[in-house]
């Protein structure tokens, strides 16, 4: 086994003075989450990373040196911590991993896992604390204190199935044979010109999807499955649980191994459906009890350590909100059942954000789970008899990768903040003595300054009132007496949000001399239900309002040229880009629209989301009153008058959000006389890959702002000379 250190490591314990980690006051807190317009216009200073040295600014060239640190995995124990490391490669346009091993005491240097001089892949660790990693198609076990001994093979099978608490059985679900269909009855010339046949042809629904092939294949032939149960000694044969023909999934054991608990949708037999999954019970003798079957979709079930609850994710069925005609999509709530029967207790009934997927506490006294708060994400948990929801990780960041080891006393995390790259960090599990336990970006940071001046969390109100938080990265070397430019990047989804996190096309923006504002305009999560739903039935009018009244508070307290304003984003970013110059003309001088959607009565059909229309345009378009919608909320139907500049951006396969809504957009500009641009990525899906088009989509969307937002010549998109 070889193994090897790096010095851009090393360790940061970190005190209440870090303001990345200080906890924030009660009444802090609840503004976050109430949105108390007492606050209104408060602006709040993130720290500028430790590291960062007075160095030269962003270029498109850094992209390449800039790493990736994820997936941490923290020892049963506690007392190690397995993470990756990924760097992007230019001249194969492919990226590298490393695996790498850190203490989680802080007391070592990360050390780099190889096998034979070769990094190794998948890292993770075994219940006795070994590490685990996959070489050469095979797998290697390690003891992590003893690194630079021999690795042994893992000649152990790993089940495909669960196994039960008492370890007697494992369950499993298998394919149920297929009917047979007869063959048509063709003849001889018929047969002939069947075979010379060359196309597709198809009587299914739905019949394609973004990433995968078209057509689909039918999902009707997809095998049915059922859950069989069978000794794990190997004695006797397999014992078939349900008979549901449908396809349950996400099997739990109770922890008495008495009986399963699982999910299962009923869609899978109508293909119009939507899915909404529903959760049963089967005994070990094969008796099925439903438990739910009300409209809603559950998710995330699983039984509590000491078999007393059943806790699950509830959330509106999307077949329910069509049939009952809402104009929202209701909550996502944490509930808990007895196991044994009893009336459901919703944990989060007076929570209004998000549950993430629930994780039980061996002792059973908690669910814990991470939900975005603003624009950061954090870590709460909740008691299954009631009281309230409690936070746990505080700060203006976002924590990513959670995972906690066995006796949930000690946690690994990623951190992310706007100035600087996630590192691994740890801490107990209720959010003390963290420590930064990398610093993968120590040489980087010495050479670059990534920004001048740290970034500011805006919060504002819109037109009608309504409060709204963003965030505002500043140019490179910001003079206060000058006048600089702007450039909007609206979030896609919609319903996702803008915040704390190293985006480094946001970044070399900011380096090349633009504000850059994000803000969590209406239909953003993190601010309530309300907030959340904020746009239904008219995508880009409240949501478009927020935007433009973000960008008036901006111009009256910052030195940005109201004259020089650009919008930009990707998927429901690029749509409300689409928006925003069509509706707001006068407004923005340029744009750079990413895979957004310009006419929704074509989209609805292209799309393989068909249900958003469904939903939040409040039908299909051959209802009157979601056609009207949908014509109303159109950029291309709507875009008389458009004068921003703007280039469009998408892949040739985006079956998300399909291209010819940045065709009829780019046609109308064209025809209009307006300065356009459409460039288009072969073979790309809604989100466009590799590293040769990300750089070539930044430098080309850089060039545009710098035509049409920027005096000629101000700063480099590149330090290349010849550039």
């Amino acid at each position: 086994m070889q193994l090897g250190t790096s010095q851009l490591w090393s360790t940061f314990p970190l005190t209440a003075a870090d303001s990345r980690t200080s906890r924030i006051p009660d009444k802090q807190l609840e503004v976050t989450m109430r949105r108390n317009v007492l606050f209104l216009g408060l602006v709040i200073l993130s720290t500028v990373p430790v590291s960062a040295q007075m160095g030269r600014q962003l270029t498109l060239e850094d992209y390449y040196s800039v790493k990736s640190v994820g997936s941490p995995l923290i020892s049963p124990a506690g007392d190690w911590i397995t993470f990756t490391v990924s760097q992007r490669i230019e001249e194969t346009n492919g990226t590298t991993t490393e695996s790498w091993v850190v203490r989680s005491d802080g007391l070592g240097r990360p050390v780099r896992v190889q096998h034979n001089g070769q990094d190794v892949s998948n890292p993770r660790w075994t219940d006795d604390g070994h590490l685990r990693f996959s070489h050469q198609d095979r797998i290697w076990l390690i003891d992590p204190a003893r690194l630079s001994g021999p690795a042994a093979r893992d000649e152990s099978v790993e089940s495909s199935g669960v196994a039960s608490p008492d370890g007697q059985w494992t369950a499993l679900t298998q394919d149920m044979p297929q009917p047979e269909h007869p063959e048509l009855n063709l003849s001889a010339f018929e047969r002939r010109h069947e075979e010379r046949f060359k196309g597709e042809a198809f009587d299914w629904y739905p019949f394609r999807r973004d990433g995968q092939r078209f057509p689909l294949p039918d999902a009707r032939e997809r095998a049915l499955t059922e859950i069989f149960i069978t000794a794990t000694d190997g004695s006797g044969e397999s014992r078939q649980l349900t008979r549901l023909r449908l396809r349950p999934g996400n099997v739990r054991w109770r922890p008495n191994s008495s009986e399963l608990l699982f999910t299962a949708d009923e869609a899978v037999l109508d293909e119009l459906a939507y899915s909404r999954s529903d959760l049963f019970v089967v005994t070990v003798e094969g008796e099925l009890t439903r438990l739910t079957n009300d409209g809603y979709t559950y998710s995330g079930a699983d039984f509590s350590p000491d078999g007393r609850w059943i806790s699950y994710t509830r959330a509106f069925g999307t077949n329910m909100i069509i049939d009952r005609k809402l104009n929202h999509g209701g909550p996502r709530d944490l509930y808990v059942r007895p196991t044994d029967g009893g009336e459901p207790l919703n944990l989060t009934e007076n929570w209004d954000l998000d549950p993430g997927s629930p994780m039980w506490s061996p002792d059973s006294q908690h669910i814990y789970f991470v939900a975005g708060i603003g624009g950061t994400r954090h870590l709460f948990r909740a008691a299954p008899d009631g009281g309230g929801v409690e936070q746990i990780t505080t700060g203006h960041r976002r924590i990513n990768g959670l995972d906690i080891n066995e006796s949930f006393q000690r946690m690994t995390y990623t951190v992310g903040e706007f100035e600087r790259p996630s590192d691994i960090y740890v801490a107990d599990i209720d959010g003390g003595n963290e420590y930064r336990l990398t610093n993968i970006h120590a040489d980087f940071f010495a050479e670059v300054e990534v920004a001048s001046r740290p970034s500011e969390q805006i919060l504002y109100t819109s037109y009608d009132g309504t409060p709204v938080e963003g965030f505002l990265l500043y140019p490179f070397g910001y003079d206060p007496q000058g006048q600089y430019p702007l450039i909007v990047v609206n979030h896609g989804g919609p319903h996702s949000a803008s915040g704390y996190g190293f985006n480094f096309k946001n970044m070399l923006f900011a380096a090349n001399g633009y504000f850059v504002f994000l803000p969590n305009f209406r239909s953003s999560t993190g601010y309530g239900d309300t907030f959340k739903w904020g746009t239904w039935g008219a995508w880009g009018t409240n949501d478009g309002e927020d935007v433009l009244a973000g960008v008036d508070h901006l111009i009256a307290r910052y030195s940005i040229d109201r004259n020089r304003v650009g919008s930009t984003g990707h998927s429901y970013g690029g749509i409300l880009t689409n928006w925003l110059i069509t509706r707001y003309p006068d407004r923005f001088k340029a744009a750079v629209s990413g895979a957004g959607a310009s006419n929704w009565t074509s989209n609805y059909a292209l799309s393989d989301v068909a249900r958003t229309k469904e939903l939040e345009f409040l039908g299909p378009p051959w209802d009157p009153e979601a056609r009207e919608v949908m014509i109303k909320q159109s950029a291309y139907l709507n875009s008389a008058g458009v004068q921003a500049a703007t280039l469009f951006v998408h892949g040739e396969e985006d079956y998300r959000v399909p291209l010819e809504g940045s065709i009829q957009l780019y046609t109308s500009l064209k025809k209009q006389r307006v300065p356009t641009k459409l460039i288009i990525y072969e073979g790309m899906p809604h989100g466009i890959r590799g590293h040769w088009n990300n750089v070539h989509r930044m430098a080309n969307e850089l060039r545009w702002w710098e035509t049409y937002l920027k005096p000629a010549g101000a700063v480099p998109v590149s330090d290349e000379s010849n550039h």
